[in-house]
């Protein structure tokens, strides 16, 4: 039976953000209840879905700036992911993959049928696993600052030293999890290249993602199935040369979580991909270089 889509739903916290151009509604699908985000005014074209990033993130904290420039031209939809922001029920897969699949069901309660599919840092490998597991649904592809296009973390030591913390029980993981969400507002500072381009309300949220009771977890998961004792066991790299679809890379050139030498890789394997390098601009691309990002994706979705 194909997944019901459910009733709009006002948010029960008036606090928490959503951005301009957007309202919340949810969805049945994968076994659970997905919290969605709708652009309210649209234009025609092939319909965008906005993939957000792991961590302390949501759909609201990564599309914030983007959602309504990005509306103009066509609907815009983004979803929290399992284990996410306000979604309820939804299996925690771990995998890029499996989150792919879950959002293909979400697009078929939401009545999509081929779209545009964007994604950040995590939901960029998701948007590249949505690409690759579903090419029939996949129109275009914006891939910001991607995960899952290493072959190893910096160093051997570090990667062995990352594999081991994910080796650690969830009944520890747990209250590790909550002690390092305290200090996310510092650590937001070390992802960008110069906090002052963040919204201050974008940190606020990102501050209130975190105290909720099991932040982390999800991420944690991902984690877990993308770390290898001697390499990444997520690594796209030798797969992306099958996606055909019109794939576009942005990148900050001073990101310090994600190499962008992984973007320039996978967009050298795919046919017609464009790399877009920007400099003194760290992981958060589509925020920092807001502008320029507006710009690029809806040119690149245009043509």
């Amino acid at each position: 039976m194909a997944p019901r889509r459910g009733p709009s739903s006002p948010s029960p916290d008036a606090a928490r953000l959503l951005p301009p151009g957007a309202v919340e509604e949810f969805a049945e699908a994968a076994g659970g209840r997905f919290r969605v985000l709708r652009s309210t005014a649209s234009g025609t074209g092939t319909p965008l879905l906005l993939i957000h990033g792991g961590g302390p993130d949501n759909a609201a904290i990564s599309w914030y700036r983007a959602f309504a420039p990005l509306s103009v031209d066509r609907p815009v939809f983004a979803a929290d992911l399992a284990g996410c922001g306000y979604t309820e029920d939804v299996p925690v897969t771990g995998t890029a993959a499996g989150m792919a699949d879950q959002l293909a069901e979400l697009a078929d309660a939401l009545g999509l049928g081929r779209m545009a599919v964007a994604g950040v840092s995590m939901g960029g490998e998701v948007a590249l696993q949505f690409a690759l597991r579903h090419p029939g649904r996949c129109a275009a592809l914006v891939a910001v600052a991607p995960g899952g296009l290493v072959e190893r973390l910096q160093g051997r030591y570090a990667q062995r030293a990352a594999w081991l913390a994910t080796l650690l029980p969830d009944p520890v993981l747990r209250p590790l999890a909550a002690l390092a969400n305290r200090f996310v507002g510092a650590a937001v500072k070390r992802m960008v290249h110069d906090p002052s381009t963040l919204p201050a309300e974008v940190v606020a949220e990102m501050v209130r993602e975190a105290r909720r009771p099991g932040s982390g977890m999800a991420y944690g998961a991902y984690n877990k199935a993308s770390i290898g004792p001697r390499g990444m066991l997520n690594n796209l790299l030798p797969e992306v040369g099958r996606i055909t679809v019109p794939t576009l890379f942005f990148h900050g050139a001073a990101d310090p979580l994600v190499p962008p030498s992984g973007s320039a890789g996978a967009a050298a394997r795919i046919p017609g991909a464009r790399l877009v390098l920007v400099p003194d601009c760290g992981h958060w691309a589509q925020l920092e270089a807001h502008g320029a990002f507006v710009d690029e994706v809806r040119g690149f979705l245009a043509g």
